[in-house]
């Protein structure tokens, strides 16, 4: 073994340093740290995307509390007057009315008008194929027609099914639950797309003819009154 002090003649200190050029380097650190056991806890895109979004949301929190006067004070207090504002507004305006869905069948009416008798046969052709949603609405509309035809109501576009059953049970009193049951049978099946089945159409089918034959109360008072108005 050779024995000398570094920086002597001869000794160790006279080997020159052992240098790496900058590039090469570069390129091997960088193959280095791709190696998969480096990565294996780094978080993934999904989750580094949901923290720049939390972030972000941080700040936006954080500028909109210096501008509030008070701090988080004053922006929890303007949120909460914000809340009880949409909630009074609501309570003002009553319940939003549901649109009518678009294919058709959302409106009492569509824009075809057709006389009683025509949407009675539609339904029973509906209900002989077993089509029982399609045979109670038209059934309805049925018997609406019939009681504007009787002049027992007045055409109006637009009408809803619930609002032609309030509307007629004012001149056919002893029908009104059977009236407004019907509304909302014709309601489910349109609007919330719950299927009718057979005893749900016969139902409104009897309904239905029960209503023709029925006598609306200004009539029989009518029929009650004398000429001089009181009692016969």
């Amino acid at each position: 073994m050779r024995s000398g002090t570094p920086g002597a003649p001869g000794g160790p200190g006279d080997e020159p340093p052992v240098t790496v050029p900058r590039l090469p380097a570069r390129e091997a650190a960088e193959e280095e740290l791709s190696r998969p056991v480096y990565q294996e806890d780094d978080p993934g895109l999904l989750w580094r995307l949901f923290d720049w979004v939390w972030e972000r949301i941080g700040d936006l929190l954080d500028l909109t509390a210096g501008a509030a006067p008070g701090g988080w004070v004053g922006l929890l207090a303007v949120t909460l007057l914000a809340v009880l504002l949409l909630v009074a507004l609501r309570l003002r305006l009553g319940p939003l009315r549901r649109l009518p869905r678009t294919d058709g069948h959302g409106d009492l009416f569509d824009d075809r008008p057709r006389t009683a008798a025509d949407h009675r046969a539609a339904a029973e052709r509906h209900a002989a194929a077993g089509q029982w949603s399609e045979a109670l609405q038209e059934r309805m509309r049925a018997l609406v027609r019939s009681l504007e035809e009787r002049a027992l109501l007045d055409p109006r576009p637009g009408r809803t099914a619930g609002e032609a059953a309030n509307e007629a049970a004012r001149a056919l009193p002893r029908h009104t639950a059977a009236l407004r049951a019907a509304a909302v049978a014709f309601d489910e099946v349109t609007y919330a797309a719950r299927p009718a089945d057979r005893a749900a159409y016969l139902g409104l089918r009897d309904l239905d003819e029960a209503v023709r034959h029925s006598r609306p109360r200004l009539d029989e008072e009518r029929a009650g009154a004398g000429p001089d108005g009181g009692a016969a």
